[in-house]
C-alpha cells in the first residue's frame, strides 16, 4: 500500500504504528490496536487510524446545538426530552438526543413531534443566544486555522494543512483538543469528521454523534461509500433519488456499475460529479469566506390564512425584517422571492428579478405584494416567507436615477425611521401596513405584529 498523502500539502508522510492511536479524553498516546481503553485514564474513546496524521480536512458540527445550549443554561432540563420549535402549528428546529430516540427530528411538524414524545419540554428558539454561542465556537476554530468555512450557525469545515508546527501536533490531535476545550469552556459538545476532502469529512462527522470523532481515509473511501444510499450525496434530494432509482441506482456503489453513457443520458452534467463522489473524490477547497446567496425571513401561522388582506401585513413585517438583515450584512437585493406553504406542506415560490439594488423594506414589499396578490387564489396557507436575492454591496443600494427619482427619498425616510427605532425602541415607529385589519386573519387579528408562528434559523 502506498503511503498516505497529506491533504492539501502534496507531501508524503509515513504514519508509524507508535503514533497511530491516542485518547480523546486525556490526550495520552494509546496502542494502535488491541487495547479497548486508555492506559492513562481508562477512557474507551480512542482514536486509531493508519491515515490519521495524513489528513487535514475536517467538518465540525455542534451536537443538537439549540437544545444543548438550553440544557447548558438550565440544568433541570438535562435528563428531559427537549424540543426547540414553535407551537402546535410550527415545526421542530432541533431536538435533544433523548427526544430523537423517541422519533423526533428536525423539520417535523410540531403536532407529530408531540405525538411521538408527549412529555417533551418545548421551548421557542432564542436565535440571538444561539448566534452568540455559535460565534464563540467559531472564534475557537479560527485559533486553529484561518481556513474556516462556516456552513451554518453551528457547523463549519476546517483545513488544518500545515498547522502541525503551529500546534505541535497533527490535525487529528489538535481537533481532539479543540473538542475538549469547547466542552469545558462553552459547555456544549461537538462531533468531528476528519478526511481527505469536504464530502468525506461531512459524512464522517455524522457517524458517531454525539461527541463523535470519526476518520475516513483516502484508501478506504470507495469501499466505505459503496453500500450507502445515494441520498447522502450532496445535491441528491427525493426527485433526484427517484431518477437514479429508475436507472437501477440505489446505493453509491451502483454508480460505478452503470455504463457511463447511460448515466450521462439520465443525469446530464451531474453524472461526472456523482461518479467522482462515489470514488470519494471531491475537489472543493475550504473557503473561509462564503458568498451570501440570499437573506430571508419566514413565519408559520397559528391557523391557516387564505385572504390577501390577512397575509399582506405579515408580508410587510417580514420585508422589514429582511431589510434590517440586509443593512446589518451591508448588502443590497436585486430580486425578491415569495415563499408560501399550504396545509398539505406543498411549497409555492415566486420570484421577481431585475430590481434596482435596495435595502429598503418598502421597495422589497412592492413586488412581493404583487406576487402575493397573484398567489391568493383561495388556497389556505400555513407559512409565508420572503427572500432577498441577487445580492450586491450596500454601496449600490437605492442610488436612483432619472427613471427612479424616489429611490433616494425612500432610503432617507427608511434611515430616519431606523434612527428613531434605535433611539426609542423597535415599536416607536410603525407603518400602517403592519396592522392586521379587524375581522381578518383569525388569531392575532386587529393586533400589531404577525400571527404567532415559529422563529426560524438565521440565513446560512
Amino acid at each position: 500500500m502506498a503511503p498516505p498523502r497529506s491533504a492539501g500539502s502534496g507531501r508524503v508522510r509515513r504514519v508509524s504504528q507508535a503514533d497511530a492511536g491516542f485518547c480523546r479524553d486525556c490526550g495520552a498516546t494509546a496502542p494502535a490496536a488491541g487495547a479497548p481503553r486508555c492506559r492513562a485514564c481508562g477512557s474507551p474513546r480512542l482514536v486509531a487510524h493508519p491515515e490519521r496524521d495524513a489528513l487535514a480536512i475536517a467538518h465540525v458540527d455542534c451536537d443538537a446545538f439549540y437544545a444543548a445550549v438550553e440544557k447548558r443554561d438550565d440544568p433541570s432540563l438535562r435528563d428531559r426530552p427537549l424540543i426547540i420549535g414553535g407551537g402546535k402549528r410550527g415545526v421542530v428546529a432541533t431536538a435533544c438526543y433523548i427526544a430523537r430516540i423517541r422519533g423526533v427530528h428536525s423539520a417535523m411538524p410540531m403536532y407529530r413531534a408531540l405525538e411521538a414524545c408527549p412529555d417533551a419540554v418545548v421551548l421557542r428558539p432564542d436565535m440571538e443566544k444561539y448566534a452568540r454561542v455559535g460565534r464563540e465556537v467559531r472564534a475557537m476554530m479560527q485559533e486553529l486555522t484561518p481556513l474556516v468555512e462556516p456552513v451554518s450557525i453551528d457547523e463549519a469545515f476546517l483545513d488544518l494543512s500545515g498547522t502541525e508546527r503551529l500546534h505541535g501536533a497533527s490535525p487529528a490531535v489538535t481537533l481532539a483538543r479543540f473538542a475538549r476545550r469547547v466542552e469545558a469552556e462553552i459547555g456544549i459538545t461537538v462531533s468531528v469528521g476528519l478526511a481527505p476532502n469536504k464530502f468525506l469529512a461531512k459524512i464522517a462527522s455524522d457517524l458517531e454523534k454525539p461527541r463523535g470523532f470519526s476518520i475516513i481515509g483516502r484508501d478506504e473511501a470507495e469501499a466505505f461509500l459503496a453500500p450507502r444510499p445515494v441520498r447522502i450525496l450532496p445535491g441528491i434530494g427525493q426527485a433526484a433519488a427517484e431518477r437514479l432509482a429508475s436507472l437501477g441506482i440505489q446505493r453509491i456503489g451502483d454508480l460505478g456499475r452503470v455504463a457511463p453513457e447511460r448515466l450521462q443520458a439520465g443525469l446530464g452534467r451531474d453524472a461526472a460529479r456523482l461518479r467522482a463522489l462515489a470514488r470519494g473524490e471531491d475537489p472543493r477547497r475550504v473557503q473561509p469566506i462564503r458568498e451570501t446567496k440570499s437573506v430571508s425571513g419566514e413565519t408559520t401561522f397559528a391557523e391557516d390564512l387564505r385572504a390577501f388582506e390577512a397575509l399582506r401585513p405579515i408580508l410587510w413585517q417580514l420585508c422589514e425584517k429582511v431589510a434590517r438583515r440586509l443593512k446589518r450584512a451591508e448588502l443590497a437585493a436585486g430580486s425578491v422571492t415569495l415563499k408560501l406553504k399550504d396545509r398539505e406542506f406543498r411549497l409555492r415560490t415566486r420570484t421577481r428579478s431585475g430590481l434596482a439594488p435596495t435595502q429598503v423594506a418598502e421597495r422589497l414589499f412592492r413586488p412581493a405584494e404583487a406576487l402575493l396578490r397573484e398567489a391568493c387564489d383561495g388556497t389556505a396557507y400555513r407559512l409565508i416567507g420572503i427572500g432577498a436575492g441577487d445580492l450586491c454591496g450596500a454601496a449600490h443600494a437605492d442610488r436612483g436615477d432619472l427613471a427612479d427619482v424616489s429611490a433616494v427619498r425612500d432610503a432617507s425616510r427608511a434611515a430616519a425611521i431606523d434612527a428613531l427605532r434605535d433611539r426609542f425602541g423597535a415599536a416607536a415607529v410603525q407603518r400602517g401596513l403592519g396592522f392586521t385589519p379587524q375581522g381578518e386573519g383569525g388569531p392575532g387579528s386587529g393586533k400589531q405584529g404577525p400571527v404567532p408562528g415559529t422563529a426560524k434559523r438565521e440565513p446560512r
